[in-house]
């Protein structure tokens, strides 16, 4: 079997619940030439020596396919350009949402976070059927960052239809995929970027607490954003914020209930959250692939050369399954010391709201495993959702006493 078929057998959404076995497949050519002349690498340290090579681009512009429909404008966001211009912005947002600049802003948020866990459980507490996904791990992630940014509650709906589309649009394939897919991405881009517009106007005359008005009145020492870069920084908080935060607390109850024996003891030592989450990050992480990669000038990785101009595609979940790197890779084991996993990335564009994703989804587990009553599975493995680059159930039906 060749390495260009166990790729498109990875993409195909048969291989939704389970590509871990194509991916060990997959390693054994570290980095591996496609039919179309990119390539795909697929093993820890290589994933990680391209991550930290400045000859790697992140610049979407620089592809020669079509690019994802939510960077389709002049000003994509900083995770998917380059340095300086990406380190400009990516301090910018970072004055107004974590360390250094502002140390306090996520944990300070842990009585806030546990209330609205809280309220969600209250509300299929006594309820035997309960999605998940739609019952929490959506709303949870979903109202934080709304608050965050300063979008009304009653607003959610609108952007849920747009991240949507705009997220089955990201693995989009020329060869098989119906233009409709990327045009609805397109045009729900377009739709987001003109409501988060309306947003952001008014807050430069009349400035608030959130995100949108701290950044729309910033004058620090790197200057200003101009309002399409602060259109873009929060249009990519929506989408991989949101979405990778509501992939990695159902990953997490999914995989919790198929290890009956690490939910009870997370019942009894509730401190074991802190390293069960970062287990989680490595064996069933939100993000599986970085799809949009290129070469600024030849690159030599595990003796191949990769030419100039090529596309490469990253493929994360790989490289944390990657038994070169991790004993037992497939085991789930919160006692795992030995964890740098790659469920965050690595390098300059490590994720920088993993701090807050990790926060919220502590929370939201061990309030789960707190008080849900002997919670089961129904349907195993459950339908996941189209995309192989954000991999997560689109729903997680479980019973309860």
């Amino acid at each position: 079997m060749s390495e260009t078929s166990t790729l498109h057998r990875i993409l195909d959404y048969s291989a939704r619940a389970d590509p871990y076995p194509l991916y060990a497949e997959l390693r054994k050519t570290p980095v591996a030439l496609q039919e179309d002349g990119s390539y795909v690498i697929s093993t820890y340290r290589e994933i990680t020596d391209i991550l930290h090579n400045p000859h790697l681009s992140s610049d979407v512009r620089n592809l020669s396919r079509p690019t994802p429909a939510a960077e389709r404008r002049d000003t994509p966001s900083f995770i998917n350009i380059d340095p300086p211009e990406h380190d400009r912005l990516r301090r910018l947002a970072m004055r107004h949402f974590g360390p250094p600049c502002t140390p306090g802003l996520v944990t300070g948020m842990q009585p806030q976070l546990t209330e609205i866990v809280s309220s969600l459980i209250d509300d299929f507490a006594n309820t035997q059927l309960v999605d998940i996904v739609d019952d929490f791990a959506y709303p949870f992630p979903v109202t934080v960052i709304c608050h965050l940014l300063g979008v009304p509650r009653d607003d959610e709906p609108r952007f849920h239809q747009w991240v949507n589309a705009i997220i089955d649009s990201l693995d989009y394939d020329p060869k098989t995929d119906p233009p409709e897919k990327l045009n609805l991405g397109a045009q729900a881009t377009d739709d987001l970027h003109q409501y988060l517009g309306g947003l952001l106007e008014p807050r430069h005359d009349r400035p608030g607490d959130d995100l949108l008005s701290r950044l729309a009145n910033d004058d620090g020492p790197d200057g200003r954003m101009t309002d399409e870069e602060i259109i873009s920084t929060a249009n990519l908080l929506l989408i991989a914020g949101h979405e990778t935060t509501v992939n990695l607390i159902t990953n997490g109850m999914l995989t919790l209930l198929r290890h009956p024996h690490v939910l009870q003891r997370l019942r009894d030592e509730p401190d074991l959250i802190v390293r069960l989450v970062e287990e989680l990050l490595r064996y069933e992480p939100p993000v599986h692939i970085v799809p949009w990669r290129a070469a600024y000038s030849d690159i030599t990785i595990a003796d191949t050369v990769i030419p100039k101009g090529s596309q490469i595609m990253l493929m994360l979940a790989s490289g944390s399954r990657d038994p070169d790197r991790f004993d037992d890779p497939d085991r789930f084991d919160p006692d795992r010391q030995d964890n740098q996993h790659l469920g965050f990335g690595s390098g300059i564009h490590l994720c920088f709201g993993g701090p807050l994703a990790r926060l919220e989804t502590q929370i939201a587990l061990s309030e789960l495993v707190r008080r849900l009553d002997r919670p089961r599975l129904v349907t195993d493995p459950p339908p996941y959702r189209p995309s192989p680059v954000l991999r997560g159930p689109i729903h997680l039906h479980i019973e309860q006493s």
